[in-house]
């Protein structure tokens, strides 16, 4: 049968690639309603409602975004898909773990509702950890196991969101199984995160079912976890020169997917969303061809999803339109068969989850650390960041104690976690160590996974000041500087998302990066570096409203080591087991 002489769109005079073959073939394709019709020959007589000039471009799949949460661009999820569908994202699966720690099931029933507005596939994962470890921290919301099986049955759901709590797995809390079960009897698929878990205990984790992970991995971890078919999703940090190689020199090449886990908007529009991955993987070494798989085919296989990852007849007609395949930012791009063009920014209408900080505004009284000790000078456990990744070491600060408070100011940075969901005046506090810091002080409500308000600083007034901003905000990030102008960002939608445009957000976003980085908090993602501070699945030692967790051995960790020796000064920054 000859093929058709009309289309709806036609993409003509350009190469087709195949990503099963990692050919580039000239056709041109043609496209009716949300699906490919057919690559028919060069120049061939064919009647289009509308034609896309594509001489010297390759036409390749749209970019698949396997693990990613929305909630991190910053942004509601129409403004995330007005920014990242014209650059080449056409589907996302995302975990909204974060809106649902705060406001549970309806922060995800919301997500879904307005991903479904957008030209952009939005599908969606259940939050297997809400909270992320529990028992060591206090969220605005606790999901049951009845609750995720009911979940895991919606519209648009495809897997169990990564189960972070991954000592639980291997020490068979049951908690942690019975979610894991309940998925496994469902049918979807279940994500992994499992930041270098190996051996023995990694057999456990996959044994629960659990075959993906998209944390940060030393390279011989990484080839175990592949070599067990584990699926492996490379985010930006993951992605160094030695493990592409250590990938690359494997007898086969493992399917693995290029995600972002966490972008934020300025990020987004300053960098791109996957093609500033896929940018990043080149740059480690990556073959052009691997990128394009991992962007597009290999994810599609592991979410399921026949329909894309392809171009070819009969698959839906998500396309990017390319220079090179060393450009992997769009010149063009077709969503189910539609033509994605220039929108103006969408804020959210209305908003359900504005009134989600319930916490009375902070007094210097609020700042001061108190303990049940004599005085004297005690060695106390601090917290430890580093200038690259968000992994942190417990290490050892000597302050002295007077009336019963710790004196820390002028010796060290203090971090601070206050309870902001059900109004019990919980919180923490524990000496930060590993950047050198001016006087300033920063508080968000966008804090992993919690989102509790966390603040760090060098002086109790500014802290308290940086806080009470956000709690009259109804949620964002303050930082505060020593002579300079204030850098707020407003994140009204449970204290982790805004209301407005991404060009408004990427611009505050930006500003309090420039004032972090000011101040010496100089760590390559910044904003990240300090919302990940009260994470207690996040290794090495985290901060939550209930005390210092020991990540690794999901205990809790003592605030005093020691009595100081009598000739100690003050030692920031000590390394301490």
């Amino acid at each position: 049968m000859p093929l058709p002489h009309s289309c709806d769109l036609l993409i003509r005079g350009a190469r087709v690639v195949s990503v099963h073959t990692g050919e580039a073939r000239p056709a041109d394709v043609m496209i009716t309603g949300e699906f490919v019709r057919a690559l028919a020959r060069p120049g061939a007589a064919v009647e289009a409602g509308q034609v896309i000039d594509g001489t010297g471009l390759l036409v390749a799949p749209g970019y698949v975004d396997a693990h990613m949460h929305v909630e991190s661009s910053l942004l509601a999820p129409a403004e995330f898909a007005r920014v990242t569908l014209p650059r080449g994202t056409t589907t996302v699966l995302a975990d909204p773990h974060e809106i649902v720690n705060v406001v549970g099931r309806a922060g995800m029933a919301w997500m879904i509702e307005q991903g479904r507005a957008t030209a952009q596939t939005m599908l969606w994962a259940v939050p297997s950890c809400v909270p992320s470890l529990d028992g060591f921290e206090t969220t605005g919301f606790r999901l049951t196991t009845e609750d995720i099986a009911e979940m895991l049955t919606w519209d648009d759901v495809l897997t169990l969101g990564e189960v972070m709590d991954y000592r639980g797995v291997v020490g068979g809390d049951p908690r942690t199984m019975g979610i894991v079960h309940e998925a496994r009897r469902s049918g979807v698929r279940l994500d992994g995160h499992c930041p270098n878990l190996s051996g023995d205990d990694l057999n456990e984790y996959l044994w629960a079912g659990i075959d993906s992970d998209h944390t940060k991995n030393s390279a011989a971890v990484a080839v175990e976890k592949a070599g067990l078919g584990m699926t492996l999703m490379l985010q930006e940090k993951s992605l160094s020169p030695e493990l592409v190689r250590a990938l690359q020199e494997l007898p086969v090449l493992p399917d693995f997917c290029l995600v972002t886990d966490d972008i934020a908007a300025d990020v987004i529009m300053d960098r791109g969303h996957l093609d500033h991955i896929a940018r990043v993987a080149l740059e480690a070494g990556m073959a052009p061809l691997t990128v394009l798989r991992s962007l597009s085919l290999h994810p599609a296989r592991r979410l399921g999803l026949d329909d894309r990852g392809v171009v070819a007849p009969g698959k839906r007609a998500d396309l990017v339109l390319l220079r090179s395949m060393t450009d992997f930012t769009p010149v063009a791009v077709v969503c189910g068969g539609k033509v994605v063009g220039d929108a103006p920014p969408r804020g959210v209408a209305a908003n359900p989850f504005g009134a989600s900080v319930n916490l009375a505004p902070l007094t210097e009284a609020d700042l001061a650390w108190r303990v049940d000790l004599p005085d004297g000078r005690y060695v106390f456990r601090c917290i430890q960041v580093n200038p690259e990744d968000t992994y942190t070491l417990p290490g050892t600060v000597t302050l002295a104690v007077r009336d019963g408070v710790v004196q820390w100011e002028g010796v060290t940075a203090l971090l601070a976690v206050y309870e902001r969901h059900r109004r019990s005046g919980r919180r923490a506090m524990v000496p930060v160590t590993g950047f050198e810091l001016g006087r300033g002080a920063v508080a968000t409500s966008y804090a992993h996974d919690s989102h509790n308000i966390t603040v760090v600083g060098t002086g109790a007034r500014l802290m308290c000041d940086a806080a009470n901003w956000v709690i009259g905000a109804h949620g964002g990030i303050c930082v505060l500087l020593g002579g300079r102008e204030p850098a707020r960002l407003r994140l009204p939608v449970a204290g982790v998302m805004s209301d407005r445009g991404a060009e408004e957000v990427a611009d505050g976003v930006r500003a309090v990066r420039e004032a972090l980085h000011a101040w010496g908090w100089r760590h390559r993602n910044a904003l990240m570096s300090v919302a990940t501070l009260p994470l207690p699945v996040s290794p090495q030692i985290k901060l939550t409203d209930l005390g210092l967790v020991r990540v690794s051995d999901r205990t809790w960790e003592p605030a005093v080591v020691s009595p100081a020796p009598p000739d100690a000064g003050d030692a920031v920054g000590r390394p301490g087991a």
